[in-house]
């Protein structure tokens, strides 16, 4: 079944066939389960219009294509689709349209808070059975993360239990088990999903070195979604989720130390031993209800986020002058509510509200040294630095809009949303929305909009340090100023149009405008893993996207292509992160944000015969942005990559263990050395080089 270019939405179909489980009712079940969850899915799906929108979607077809299946890491997912280019894998991290992060994750409906590690790093891929990805000028609906919606329909449990037991193993000394279980007695269904990961590149290699030294790292995920249904017009939805990785930061030797310790010698930077962990749990309790023409939607949640960065006490101070223990949290608690009503066959109305509660701690424990005026080492003897400070955020937002169908070709969303936020800075605003969609013939659909934006920069990120304490000390910024990090604010215009060229082929276009105010950006400032926001004063950002998609009955192909720009001027906050040259220039000056990437390539093909299947992918950057040794920041950009990855799946059904899939992968098939980051660049941390040739292979039975 392949869906089709329509007047509600302007989709794009990566996958050529879509996924179904056939399943038969429980006889004696209370409630006819199949009908009752298609009816709610449609009633939650209704709740979230798509107009004037670009959405790309992707099922389990999609991912079965993928090398690992659905052990893929959900944001290496991502980056199949257009507009999207690729940073650090540590921190789950994609760019949407030129942005850095601003991406909301919404599950089952429920839009979840950003977690301090990137909550893209939480998602499982196994428990996702779709999702749309929704770009573009959006709706009222939609609001404070907007440079993409990534709208997550998770698996659900069907009648007569079931699962899936899988493992993963390959280079790296990788190992991934995994396992799946569902089922459903009467009104009651459920879907459990639990993975544990173990291998030796957790982190990118600053080195071009097919194995990185000190790298390891271990992740255990687990997922679950209950559902009971009071009646066919009424669920009661629990979801939950936890996610718990350690890592060891990658070693880059050869590196001469640059302060004195008092009776010790300075290990070597191949040896240091520096870790990170990082937490995420988070709760979901919800009320979905379907009454004729109007359904709804109330939904409380409560999320959980840490990372604990712990350096090497010694060699933190030797080759950086600090070492900091930092350990920063994140409890959000909050309600969200959505409803629609069809008032008539021309209109329907849409509104809800959200209220976010959250709570930040920041806890750092640094070791220092203290500076002679001129910056030279005056005691060999660190002393600590206690430097702890936390604060409590409210985020409300309330919109309302209308979907009206003008005629047949015809239809406009247009609403208004309003957003405050009240945490390091204290801001609000009224954002119109307006989106149109126009069937210009069939299989022919165009799409326009407008949106204004705001979007509160992460609390989670946000917490500034206390500059004051570090005065004459080794940790002492260049430029003793801090300012707080500021609301973005968006002028936001996308056009784009959908063209069936047959029932097997579709090509799509799709180019975006952004005027910004108060730009938002983040990078890594010192070791931990940890993004820090800032604001450029202005900034823009454009773009073109085309995408095809060919569909036949035993093979298919897509192919993606994204040129971007985005420039920002005067950095306004966080100042202290920067060096006075560097920001001397920024504020005379337009430069590149260091993840405008200009060409972005990504295209796959499958073939099926028989039980098997045989799949390829590519993925292909123009280079992010470097900073030249005498260059102006951000000017320079790194070398173009391309990698190519290969997969062989096969399946053995009605085996005495059940249906059993055999998967081989080989991973940048070609072994490109490439690089991600070079270390230099505005708010890079250190380099990071793309993973070499891998294997992998995986076997799985389900029952």
């Amino acid at each position: 079944m392949q869906r089709k270019p329509q007047l509600r939405t302007l989709p794009l179909l990566i996958a050529a066939v879509f996924y179904a489980q056939h399943v038969h009712a429980d006889d004696d079940a209370v409630i006819p389960q199949v009908d009752v969850t298609a009816h709610l899915k449609s009633a939650r799906i209704d709740l979230s219009p798509n107009v004037g929108t670009t959405v790309y979607s992707i099922d389990k077809h999609m991912i079965d294509q993928l090398g690992q299946g659905d052990n893929t890491p959900f944001n290496e997912v991502l980056l199949r689709l257009p507009g999207v280019s690729q940073d650090s894998k540590a921190s789950g991290s994609i760019h949407v349209r030129d942005d850095h992060a601003n991406v909301q994750y919404r599950v089952n409906g429920v839009q979840l808070p950003e977690s301090i590690s990137g909550f893209g790093q939480s998602i499982d891929t196994r428990f996702v059975a779709s999702t749309d990805f929704i770009t573009g000028a959006l709706p009222a609906q939609f609001g404070l993360r907007t440079a993409g919606i990534v709208d997550i329909q998770t698996k659900e449990g069907q009648p007569g239990s079931g699962g899936r037991i899988g493992i993963l193993v390959g280079s790296h000394d990788h190992v991934e088990p995994s396992a799946e279980f569902f089922g459903a007695q009467g009104a009651f269904n459920y879907y459990l999903s639990g993975s544990y990961l173990s291998n030796n590149l957790g982190i990118e290699n600053p080195l071009p070195t097919t194995s990185a030294l000190h790298d390891r790292t271990k992740q255990a995920k687990s997922f679950g979604s209950l559902s009971y249904f009071v009646d066919d017009s009424t669920r009661l939805g629990l979801m939950f989720g936890t996610y718990n990785g350690r890592f060891q930061i990658p070693n880059n030797p050869d590196q001469q130390p640059s302060y004195a310790i008092t009776g010790v010698t300075p290990p070597d930077s191949a040896q240091l031993d520096q870790r990170q962990r990082e937490l995420n749990r988070f709760l979901v309790l919800s009320l979905q209800k379907s009454l004729g023409d109007l359904n709804y939607q109330v939904s409380a949640f409560h999320q959980y986020s840490e990372l604990h960065y712990t350096p090497d006490p010694v060699g933190d101070l030797a080759y950086n002058g600090v070492a900091s223990d930092t350990l920063r949290s994140n409890s959000a608690s909050g309600l969200q509510f959505d409803a629609s009503y069809k008032l008539n066959s021309a209109h329907t109305l849409r509104t809800g509200l959200a209220y976010t509660r959250q709570t930040t701690h920041s806890n750092n424990s640094v070791g220092v040294f203290d500076l002679n005026d001129d910056g030279s080492q005056a005691s060999t003897d660190p002393r600590t630095i206690v430097d702890n400070s936390s604060k409590t955020g409210k985020l409300s937002s309330i919109y309302l809009q209308d979907e009206w169908h003008i005629g047949a070709p015809l239809t406009i969303n247009y609403g208004v949303r309003f957003d405050k936020v009240d945490a390091f800075v204290n801001e609000q605003q009224w954002s119109p929305r307006v989106n149109v969609a126009y069937q210009l013939a069939k299989g022919t659909a165009l799409h326009a909009g407008y949106s204004r934006y705001f979007t509160p920069p992460p609390q989670e990120l946000a917490a500034q340090s206390s500059i004051d304490k570090y005065a004459g000390t080794s940790n002492a910024p260049e430029v003793p100023v801090s300012d707080n990090v500021k609301s973005e604010r968006t002028h936001y215009f996308d056009v784009g149009v959908s063209h069936q060229l047959s029932d097997a082929l579709t090509l799509t276009a799709d180019a975006y405008y952004k005027r910004i105010r108060n730009m938002l950006d983040e990078g890594q400032f010192g070791q931990a893993l940890i993004l820090s926001p800032f604001n450029y004063d202005r900034g823009y950002a454009k773009g073109l996207e085309l995408s095809g998609v060919y569909s036949q009955k035993n093979w298919g192909a897509f192919l993606n292509l994204t040129t971007q720009k985005a420039e920002g001027t005067n950095i306004t906050s966080g100042q202290s992160l920067f060096g006075p040259d560097e920001l001397a220039y920024i504020a005379n000056h337009y430069i590149h944000v260091d993840h405008d990437q200009t060409v972005t390539l990504s295209g796959g093909a499958h073939y099926h015969w028989g039980d098997s299947q045989v799949s390829g992918d590519f993925l292909y950057g123009s280079g992010l942005r470097m900073t030249p040794d005498d260059g102006a920041p951000n000017s320079g950009h790194l070398p173009h990559y391309t990698t190519v990855n290969l997969a062989l799946t096969h399946t053995w059904k009605a085996t005495p263990v059940g249906t059993v899939e055999g998967r081989l992968a080989l991973i940048n098939a070609f072994d490109k050395s490439y690089l991600l980051r070079d270390g230099s660049g505005v708010g890079v941390g250190a380099p990071q080089y793309g993973e070499r040739r891998s294997l992998y292979a995986g076997l799985s039975t389900s029952f």
